[in-house]
C-alpha cells in the first residue's frame, strides 16, 4: 500500500499526485495541517510534505518520491530511456530546485525584488523554447513535468481559496502576457491530467 502524506496547496504534493496518476497508481492521502507537522514527523523525522510510505519504506522530498517510484513502477516511464537524455532531465530537476526556484522565495521571504522578477521573466522564454519540439517538456510526459508544472501554473492564474503567499508571488510574476503561446497551452495540457 502506499500512503502519501500531504499539505494543502503543496506544489510538492502536487508533483508526487502527478507522477502516481501517471504510473497509475492508487495512494492513501494522510492530510496534516501546517500548524501540527507531527504527523508527518513521526513518520519521516522531519516537517515537510510530501512524504510516502511504502511497505516500510520511507521517502521524503517530491524528486526523490520520483526516482522512487520510477525504480520501483518504471511503466509508464517518468525518465527517458536514452542515458544523454535522461542526464538532460535531472540537469534540469536539479536547476528547477536549486536555481529556478531562488527568485520566488527571495520575493516571498523579502518582497519586491526587480532583479529576481527579471530573472523569472526571462526563464519563461526557456520554458518556451523547452516545448519547442513537442507537448513536454522533453518529449513525453514525466519527471521534468511533474516538477515544473505545480509552479508555472500559476502563470495562468490561481484559484481564489488559495492565498499561500508564495503562490501569490508566483501569480504575480508569472502571469502570462500572450507572449509564450506554446508554455500557456503545455499549463492546459497538463493540467488536465489526472491527480492520485
Amino acid at each position: 500500500m502506499l500512503r502519501l502524506y500531504c499539505a494543502p496547496w503543496s506544489t510538492n504534493v502536487e508533483r508526487v499526485a502527478l507522477a502516481l496518476a501517471h504510473k497509475g497508481l492508487g495512494v492513501e492521502r494522510v492530510w496534516i495541517d501546517y500548524a501540527d507537522r507531527s504527523p508527518v514527523i513521526a513518520v519521516s523525522g522531519q516537517p515537510l510534505v510530501p512524504v510516502l510510505e511504502h511497505d516500510g519504506h520511507v521517502v521524503s522530498d517530491s524528486l526523490r518520491i520520483l526516482r522512487y517510484l520510477e525504480q520501483r513502477w518504471p511503466q509508464p516511464p517518468l525518465f527517458p530511456a536514452d542515458p544523454a537524455q535522461a542526464a538532460r532531465v535531472t540537469v534540469f530537476l536539479e536547476w528547477f530546485d536549486g536555481v529556478w526556484e531562488g527568485p520566488p522565495n527571495a520575493i516571498a521571504d523579502d518582497g519586491p525584488n526587480p532583479v529576481a522578477s527579471q530573472r523569472l521573466r526571462v526563464w519563461l522564454d526557456v520554458f518556451e523554447d523547452l516545448l519547442d519540439a513537442g507537448d513536454f517538456l522533453f518529449g513525453s510526459f514525466g519527471a521534468a513535468d511533474c516538477a515544473a508544472y505545480p509552479f508555472l501554473k500559476y502563470a495562468a492564474g490561481r484559484p481564489k481559496d488559495d492565498d499561500e503567499l508564495f503562490h501569490r508571488v508566483l501569480e504575480q510574476e508569472l502571469r502570462g502576457d500572450g507572449a509564450h503561446p506554446r508554455l500557456e497551452a503545455w499549463i492546459e495540457r497538463v493540467g488536465a491530467l489526472p491527480r492520485a
